[in-house]
């Protein structure tokens, strides 16, 4: 039982967990602040566009008693559009600038040696090893010409 309660401990307590519920959190905060921008100003402006009272009446038709409102739609089309390009210039766009700024700043590490050059160290080493260490240079590193 102890085990468990430590595992679950050790879930909530990673930083993606907690980022997560964070998320959600704002998310749908914010979900609410767009529907009521598009409800007050978005939807009543379309609607006066179309001399309709609200959103969900624009082209409405009706076909053995069944209302068809395509201005739902529409309005569901709006929400998304409006929460897509808030999540993209707000979150998506910063960070593929930061990612960009931070490929710029990568120093290239040194290529690896060839292996005609790890070849000819061994042959120096093991020459040195024969002649008692008569060379100067340390094993592994470059020689010097």
């Amino acid at each position: 039982m102890k085990e468990t309660l430590n595992g679950f401990k050790e879930f909530i307590l990673r930083g993606n967990v907690i980022e997560l519920a964070v998320a959600v959190i704002v998310g749908t905060a914010f979900s609410d602040i767009v529907a009521k921008i598009q409800e007050g100003v978005i939807n009543p402006l379309i609607a006066a566009f179309f001399a309709a009272p609200d959103l969900s009446s624009v082209g409405a038709f009706t076909i053995n008693d069944s209302v068809f409102r395509p201005g739902l739609v529409l309005n569901a089309v709006i929400n998304f559009l409006i929460v897509a390009a808030v999540i993209y210039f707000v979150i998506i766009l910063p960070i593929n600038k930061l990612a960009q700024a931070r490929k710029r700043g990568e120093v290239s590490e040194p290529a690896a040696p060839s292996e005609e050059i790890l070849l000819l160290q061994e042959i120096r080493d093991l020459l040195k090893q024969q002649n008692g260490g008569a060379t100067s240079e340390a094993p592994g590193t470059t020689p010097t010409l």
